[in-house]
């Protein structure tokens, strides 16, 4: 229920200091003055030594009087002007207690007011600070989830794994207020793992680290597919702890293995150097989901090595691609020396291609590539093979074919092109093509000693003047 506050001035001395200031002022001066007017003045009409005297000591009184309560009023007045100044902003004033009565009183609990709104404000200060620190971790937790969309985005893309890696492994730095962040992987041959990607401060020092496994700071964690936390809470031996820092550079860290294809094939990590530090479950578990989004970038690079040797098409062309190619040269090599017959090889590629690729864009470019590609096709017998063995350039398995005849297939494949593409009006749309020809055993007995020499050759019609088949013997064929 609510109470009625009631101001009274009825306490301890302010009362009885007004009434007395008030009985100084006006009743006894008047007293005074009425008993010298009705005993002296009226009766003789005259003034005396003692009539002055009266006079003057109704002034003093009347003085005193006037000073009790200016004395009163100043203090009101001053404690008045503190608390405009306080309600103006400045709560740092406070009220000095000269007196205990109820200015002293009124003063007191003013000061007592003022210590509470101070409280009050350093409380909203502490919250404001804390509320500072929690958007800040928000803006953190938001950047490192757009992180993690984005590296899901760019493996659903197929992008290449060695930039998907690199991402994951430098956004992961946002987490744990890290100071670096490296990530290992195993060697192709050996247990050892060497160090891939390194971010932060001094990650150039870290590239040439490699990890033992049978070491014990990392050979639990590789070996039970655990995570290696180092810092307040979790600890290791002084002789770890020491050969950690002396690699890293850092006192605190959390290394998770990766584990793909019934191993341990990767270590993300991250790591501080600040004093009686914790990480967090959070932290660590964010810091899993990089290491599960790079899991699955390693084996989804993996499946894809599997599938491209497994395809034996250019999916743009049609034609054979080039594993398919090397594989088909080697065979046919094999079969023509147990049959004592004859095999060439060509390579075949398109003159001033990147530049027409650059006047005319991909989609034209690919619409070429497909154009002469299917010239090609058209040129060879059942038993002979054609690859779209790069991005401008085609190769020709010629079984039961010698060099000449090989030069002469090439050769008219080159005027076939020519001719298609003479048909255009602009300059810069008019394509021609050079090769090189080699034959088993010739210039080789192996699949790479005939593409290698093939190769040679294509280069000597490039640098002759390009629209050329160059063959070992003869650097020019007659247009």
């Amino acid at each position: 229920m609510k109470k009625n506050v009631v101001l009274t001035l009825s306490s301890q001395n302010i009362h009885y200091k007004l009434k007395i200031a008030f009985a100084l002022m006006s009743i006894l001066p008047l007293l005074v003055f009425i008993y010298i007017v009705s005993n002296y003045v009226l009766p003789n009409i005259g003034l005396k030594l003692d009539i002055w005297i009266s006079i003057v000591i109704s002034v003093l009184i009347s003085g005193i009087g006037f000073f009790v309560v200016k004395e009163v009023m100043d203090r009101i007045i001053s404690l008045a002007t503190i608390a405009k100044l306080i309600a103006a902003g400045d709560i740092n004033r406070t009220v000095e207690m000269e007196r205990i009565d109820e200015v002293g009183d009124l003063g007191d609990s003013l000061n007592q007011m003022t210590q509470r709104i101070r409280d009050y404000m350093n409380e909203l200060k502490g919250y404001s600070l804390k509320t500072t620190e929690i958007n800040f971790e928000i803006q953190k937790r938001i950047l490192v989830l757009s992180s993690l969309l984005q590296i899901s985005s760019l493996i659903a893309q197929g992008v290449k794994l060695e930039e998907i890696i690199k991402l994951a492994t430098e956004k992961s730095r946002l987490l744990a207020d890290s100071d670096v962040s490296f990530l290992f992987t195993r060697e192709e041959e050996g247990q050892k793992f060497s160090m891939k990607i390194a971010d932060g401060i001094g990650a150039s020092s870290l590239l040439s680290l490699t990890i033992d496994p049978n070491k014990e700071v990392f050979s639990k964690a590789i070996k039970y597919n655990k995570p290696l936390i180092i810092d307040k809470d979790n600890t290791v031996s002084d002789s770890s702890k020491i050969e950690f820092y002396d690699k890293f550079k850092v006192h605190n860290t959390v290394s998770l293995p990766i584990y793909c294809r019934g191993m341990v094939s990767a270590i993300l990590g991250v790591g501080n150097s600040r004093d009686g530090y914790r990480y967090e479950k959070d932290d660590i578990d964010l810091l899993d989901i990089f290491a599960k989004q790079i899991a699955i970038a390693i084996e989804n690079d993996l499946l894809l090595h599997q599938v491209e040797k497994l395809e034996i098409k250019d999916p743009l062309t049609g034609l054979y691609n080039k594993s398919y190619i090397v594989n088909r040269l080697e065979e046919e090599i094999k079969r023509a020396v147990v049959c004592q017959r004859p095999c060439a090889f060509v390579m075949i590629n398109i003159d001033n291609f990147q530049a027409y690729k650059n006047n005319f864009g991909s989609l034209q470019s690919e619409a070429t590539l497909r154009s002469i590609a299917s010239l090609i096709r058209e040129s060879v017998s059942e038993i002979d093979r054609v690859a779209r063995f790069d991005d401008n350039e085609f190769a020709l398995v010629l079984p039961e074919k010698n060099k000449r005849q090989a030069k002469d297939l090439a050769e008219e494949v080159r005027k076939k092109i020519e001719f298609s593409f003479s048909k255009e009006q602009e300059a810069r749309r008019k394509l021609t093509v050079s090769g090189g020809v080699s034959e088993n055993p010739l210039d080789g007995v192996t699949s790479v000693e005939l593409i290698d020499k093939a190769k040679e050759l294509l280069g000597a019609a490039k640098r002759q003047g390009k629209n050329m088949i160059v063959s070992f013997n003869e650097k020019r064929i007659c247009q």
